[in-house]
């Protein structure tokens, strides 16, 4: 009677694990099962991924309408670290736009040049003699008086490798990566309702 229980719990969980969710996601439809999320859209080591981590990142991309097809959200898995979920930059821009109330946006940088000054940048362009110490960003919407504006340290988002240093991504295009930050928490806190909880790669 014990083994043919335990054979019930198996085949309920396998099935479960191949049982496919189909969903919108801005006008297409997607089908996705915990299965199909670790056969084709795992970053890194798709064995070490749980069951439990496959079924978070499908409900990830349920409840909030995101086509991993279409890179829109990453799930990735290095060695025994829980599983990182997130979002793609595009797909939080692609959101807002889509809102009857986005106004548009600027973001860029902030450094520190030779002259010992603090400058803003729009966009992601530094001179060599300048240090990038943080990123800016300002989202505006038809119906509030004030923009949500977001400013960021560079210190205290830079990615880096347990020896402390930079990884690939920070070191190969900090300014890239830090006008990304700041501009994500801004569209956040200007959409709460829309983007809430959807964090991406950067951050």
């Amino acid at each position: 009677m014990a083994l043919n229980n335990s054979l019930q719990k198996t085949t309920r969980a396998i099935n479960l694990l191949e049982k496919n969710v189909t969903y919108d996601a801005n006008g297409l439809s997607v089908t996705l099962s915990p299965k199909i999320i670790k056969d084709f859209l795992i970053s890194g080591n798709k064995d070490a991924v749980s069951n439990e981590e496959l079924v978070m990142f499908l409900n990830l991309c349920k409840f909030n309408q995101l086509n991993p097809w279409l890179k829109e959200a990453f799930c990735i898995k290095y060695g025994s670290e829980a599983a990182t979920m997130v979002v793609a930059i595009s797909a939080l821009l692609k959101r807002a736009e889509d809102h009857p109330a986005y106004d548009g946006k600027e973001a860029g940088i902030i450094v520190y040049n030779g002259a010992g000054e603090i400058l803003y940048r729009k966009g992601s362009f530094k001179l060599p003699d300048e240090k990038i110490i943080g990123g800016y960003a300002e989202v505006w919407r038809k119906d509030r008086s004030h923009s949500c504006r977001s400013e960021v340290s560079f210190e205290e988002y830079a990615g880096r490798k347990k020896d402390g240093t930079l990884n690939n991504q920070w070191a190969t295009k900090p300014a890239t990566m830090i006008r990304k930050v700041a501009l994500a928490q801004a569209l956040r806190e200007a959409f709460p309702k829309s983007l809430g909880g959807m964090y991406t790669a950067e951050e």
